[in-house]
């Protein structure tokens, strides 16, 4: 790693985190709170030998990325919120080729247009794949600038080592947050696609395609996409834990929302309250584990999210029945700060303690 920081948004620091990974094709459309990110890949993707092309639409630069990863390219694209939605017919034929890829979702206020204001809402869309089929996207969710150069160079890898698109899930703040950072070495060589469509030269043809008519093929196709996802499930899922071995109440929370988890926390822990937190850093695969191992000694969970409570329910299959899960969150772009979110816990935790006296 270089010694010297740099001041960088988040935006811009995807941007020439994805340069340093090798990315040599970013397609994007305008919107915001990403735009500064396109801006970047448009003024600086030439130095590597790279292309840049604002596509005449969302679909159509999904649609980009697969041709230049089936042609071998190490490949980008990003959006917010709506237009991720519209992304998501070929981020659903990514999987189904088996085409790495990377995808930025700097999440914005919704439903619908929404507003430009950062939020977490955009969870079950990541989490669950949100196009059609039997599939998954790998989802990182980091929350700091310096993290979100980490997880752009982690994606690519990832992406690559999968056969997977993979996912980064910010927010507006995250995206506009300006804070120094250690620039990462760019990667050596790129590993060849040996499945690349890059000209049948001395070699026989190669065929990338998700059109299977064959039942029995398709099933066999979509049992190999299972057991690649099980794979993944087991090797990649993480979370940070803080203060978490002795806790009575843990928070819960991802990205923008953990900066201000743990202030709050912190504060809780100031005023002598047995409170931890958990921080997913892959929401897909889920850390379950990691939620298993604070269960043994702590029930109750409260899980703080810019959103109408999303993550709840993946919380809830990994504490189990016995644990009680609670719930402090704003949605459409408001952002909480961490005394509210304090009083919050404060409420909870005292009403734990109540419950708990014989």
């Amino acid at each position: 790693m270089e010694s010297k920081k740099v001041l960088f948004s988040g935006n811009q620091a995807i941007g020439e985190a994805a340069l340093r990974a090798g990315c040599r094709a970013y397609f994007g459309y305008p919107i915001t709170p990403q735009n500064e990110l396109p801006e970047y890949m448009a003024a600086n993707i030439q130095r590597n030998g790279g292309v840049f092309i604002q596509a005449e639409s969302e679909i159509a630069a999904i649609n980009m990325v697969i041709g230049a990863s089936a042609a071998g390219v190490r490949a980008m694209t990003s959006s917010s919120s709506p237009g991720i939605s519209l992304k998501q017919e070929g981020i659903s034929f990514l999987a189904a080729m088996e085409l790495p890829a990377v995808i930025v979702n700097m999440n914005r206020g919704g439903p619908g247009l929404g507003n430009i204001s950062p939020a977490q809402s955009d969870y079950f869309q990541a989490t669950r794949g949100g196009g059609h089929g039997d599939y998954r996207v790998i989802v990182l969710a980091p929350a700091s600038v310096q993290e979100l150069m980490q997880a752009t160079m982690r994606a690519f890898e990832l992406a690559d080592k999968y056969r997977t698109p993979v996912m980064i899930l910010g927010d507006g703040m995250l995206g506009q947050f300006r804070e120094p950072v250690i620039l990462p070495h760019p990667v050596g060589e790129i590993p060849e696609r040996p499945y690349a469509i890059s000209g049948a030269q001395g070699r026989p043809a190669r065929l990338i395609k998700s059109l299977i008519l064959d039942v029995q093929k398709m099933e066999e196709h979509n049992w190999k996409l299972f057991r690649k996802y099980e794979l993944i499930s087991r090797k990649i899922a993480e979370a940070e834990t803080e203060f978490a071995e002795d806790a009575k109440l843990a928070v819960v929370a991802f990205g923008t929302a953990a900066r201000i988890a743990k202030g709050a926390v912190k504060r809780a822990r100031a005023d002598g309250m047995a409170v931890g937190l958990i921080r997913p850093k892959t929401l897909w695969p889920f850390p379950s584990k990691v939620f298993a191992e604070v269960g043994r000694t702590c029930t109750n969970f409260c899980v703080f999210e810019m959103n109408t409570g999303q993550m709840v329910d993946d919380v809830r299959l990994s504490v189990g029945a016995e644990a009680q899960v609670h719930f402090s969150g704003r949605p459409g772009g408001v952002v909480p700060t961490p005394v509210e979110l304090y009083r919050s816990i404060a409420k909870i935790y005292h009403r734990i303690k109540k419950e708990a006296r014989p």
